[in-house]
């Protein structure tokens, strides 16, 4: 799509350019930064609010991936389109990323009547958009910020308006979120403890925990699940459901997985040898082809036997970039560490991911052991997974299991490992070695150690 402008002055053209998306023919982020500024300065005397927008379209590339980037630059161009014609003579509608756009809308005053018109903007991007002989649909996601006060800079008003749409992306497909008071707060707050856990690991404050893994037959420990635990001088005890999330948002899940595997390794060399460690990976750590070799190294340096280890990747980490994950996965099996499919049952993986990929172990989740006495449907899972793993020739461990009644019912169906509170809660690495001294026979553990 091409714009001519012929505005006959010198200068005026290339000005026009630099405020303008090319793809489009909207104005880019330059423009929009420069339209919120003008309005924030007309209003200084008499800041009458006003509503900022940032709408995201939501699975915009696998429409890329789908349909080929010619299509994806078509279906853009008829986004933009429809924007355009939903503004009225007050409004303007920017494209500021790839796949995301920014409104501004003087005479929208109030919360209510930014939710309103930010479903209508949804709404109208929902209908088929024409790529060629075939249609394709998208929805959106919206984020807004009102303007209420004099000292409130465009960048606050934007900022604001991007953590109200991480808050509607969180929440779902096709959602608006307007900023509050307690977004702000809760925005803080996250901030601090992303400070704080940064030099929580810088520090190696960070500790492993071990939850042991089971034979459920013979309720003999077979290895142990290693677990973050965090707690700051300030903030305290940092719940790792808190703690994890940020450290995967915010950059800083690598080198807090390379502390905690390597002093995880460090407890776990002085365990009886036929006892494995088990640990997790997200699913950013999928997606970086150096993954592998922190590990390798790791182990290297602590001397841990390859072997005697086992990763544990979730369907969702393993669906964010699979052709990556595969990779990492086999750079991890060839020198002999296990790779096992944790949580299954509640990612978006397909069956045929487990041929792909050659797991050596699944681990059934915590849901589906939870209910499996008064539930049939999930009774029924857990017999189907075990089949499935049976013809497949791998490992299978239950999580979740807190009651004597729900070991033994799996032990019925044939499952042959287990983990939960049952067996033992997450301890330190002292408290996991008096564990041992207790599981074990005092000669055999002696031998070994």
């Amino acid at each position: 799509m091409q714009t001519t402008f012929g505005t006959g002055q010198p200068g005026r053209e290339s000005t026009d350019l630099a405020f303008t998306d090319p793809l489009t023919g909207l104005g880019n982020h330059r423009r929009f930064f420069d339209k919120v500024d003008r309005l924030i300065g007309d209003r200084a005397d008499d800041p009458a609010p006003f509503t900022v927008g940032i709408l995201d379209l939501d699975g915009f590339k696998p429409i890329n991936d789908l349909f080929g980037h010619k299509a994806g630059d078509d279906i853009l161009i008829q986004v933009a389109m429809r924007l355009r014609a939903s503004m009225d003579g007050h409004s303007t509608v920017c494209r500021i990323g790839a796949d995301e756009f920014a409104f501004l809308y003087p005479m929208v005053f109030s919360e209510e009547q930014a939710a309103e018109k930010s479903r209508m903007l949804i709404e109208i991007l929902s209908a088929p958009y024409d790529v060629g002989e075939r249609t394709a649909r998208l929805s959106a996601s919206v984020g807004c910020s009102l303007f209420y006060s004099g000292d409130e800079t465009t960048e606050i008003l934007i900022n604001k308006a991007e953590t109200a749409l991480y808050h509607a992306k969180r929440s779902g497909r096709g959602r608006v979120v307007v900023y509050t008071r307690e977004m702000e707060e809760a925005a803080k707050r996250v901030t601090r403890i992303e400070q704080a856990l940064r030099r929580a690991v810088s520090a190696g404050e960070v500790e492993p925990h071990f939850q042991p893994i089971v034979d459920l037959n013979t309720r003999r420990t077979i290895g142990f699940e290693t677990l973050a635990r965090w707690t700051d001088r300030d903030l305290g005890m940092v719940p790792p459901s808190v703690f994890i999330p940020i450290a995967e948002e915010r950059g800083i899940i690598g080198p807090l997985s390379q502390l905690v595997l390597r002093k995880a390794t460090e407890a776990a060399r002085s365990w009886p040898k036929d006892l494995f460690l088990s640990f997790n990976l997200s699913p950013s750590q999928l997606v970086d082809q150096n993954t592998g070799l922190h590990i390798l190294a790791i182990l290297d340096r602590t001397g841990f036997d390859p072997r005697r280890l086992e990763i544990e990747i979730t369907e969702t980490g393993l669906m964010t970039d699979p052709a990556s994950a595969e990779k990492i996965v086999e750079d991890l099996r060839r020198v002999g560490i296990r790779v096992s499919l944790d949580d299954f049952g509640t990612g978006q993986s397909s069956l045929g991911r487990l041929r792909e990929f050659h797991f050596d172990k699944l681990k059934i989740d915590r849901a589906f052991v939870s209910s499996i006495l008064d539930d049939r449907p999930s009774e029924h899972i857990i017999r189907a997974i075990l089949a499935m793993c049976e013809g497949l020739g791998m490992d299978v461990v239950a999580e979740g299991i807190e009651e004597e009644a729900q070991a033994d019912r799996l032990v019925q169906f044939g499952c042959a490992g287990g983990q939960g509170y049952l067996f033992g809660k997450p301890v330190d690495a002292d408290a996991t070695l008096g564990y041992l001294r207790d599981s074990y026979r005092g000669a055999l553990y002696a031998k070994t150690i």
